[in-house]
């Protein structure tokens, strides 16, 4: 970006046990006009120096901080699995407070907030297990599930990320997020099945739709092109420069 104010500023939250890796050829694929952030949460990435954060308010709460001076355009959020509850959590904080509202928040292969209830237990699961679990998953690198030593150094990360996941619950007095929201789902995630994430519909002031896409859980990671688009078109929606478009699609 040069000095010229974006049309919009859109900040891509990651998945558990992940970083902006996943995503850095994002912000090219993305319009010129708009300023694609990739961040990280505290040790991830490029801030993999932090101590970890394992509480979904808390690390709303620092990246609300962080990004707080940037939000003087229209901004939006992406968070995928992990960060799309993130996503919600940083949404709701700004609100309470008062601070501009994002036009458009996008949440990718994680249900819909619920109440209290048995989850999947990750952290519980032998090294092995978790290992399996991870890689019908598809979102951790085999060089990390095989190799013992990279192994040991990323299963602290990736258990405080489902913990931290699996401990998430919502306000229950929380109302609508007052903002467009678009669902994304794969066809065949498990996890985060299309009729469990159409349940972000009741959470929406604006639901924009469930948008399902071939593929499991990591529905973009071969080829991101589908999702960048739709992406583009239910941002442009959100702003009110086009319809909006049928809640139900089948893409990819």
């Amino acid at each position: 970006m040069d000095g010229t104010r974006p049309a919009l500023r859109l900040f891509v939250l990651h998945h558990a046990g992940g970083s902006h890796v996943l995503y850095r050829h994002w912000p090219a694929a993305l319009p010129d006009a708009w300023d694609v952030r990739l961040l990280d949460a505290p040790g991830h990435g490029l801030l993999l120096d932090l101590p970890r954060i394992d509480d979904a308010g808390r690390l709303a709460e620092f990246l609300l901080r962080g990004i707080e001076p940037e939000l003087t355009c229209p901004y939006a959020f992406f968070g995928h699995s992990m960060g799309a509850l993130v996503a919600y959590e940083i949404t709701r904080r700004a609100v309470d407070r008062g601070l501009p509202p994002p036009v458009w928040v996008g949440v990718s292969a994680r249900p819909a907030p619920r109440p209290a209830g048995p989850g999947q237990r990750y952290p519980e699961l032998s090294d092995a297990e978790l290992r399996a679990r991870l890689r019908l998953l598809g979102g951790t690198p085999d060089g990390v599930l095989d190799d013992p030593g990279l192994w040991a150094l990323f299963a602290p990360v990736i258990r405080a990320d489902l913990h931290l996941v699996e401990n998430w619950r919502p306000d229950p007095g929380a109302g609508p997020l007052p903002v467009a929201l678009s669902a994304y789902a794969g066809a065949e995630d498990r996890s985060a099945s299309p009729p469990r994430m159409a349940g972000w519909e009741e959470h929406a002031g604006r639901f924009l739709g469930l948008r399902v896409f071939d593929g499991g859980h990591f529905y973009f990671r071969d080829d991101p092109a589908p999702l960048l688009r739709q992406i583009e078109q239910d941002v442009t929606t959100a702003l009110g420069t086009m319809p909006v478009r049928p809640t139900d699609l089948r893409l990819g």
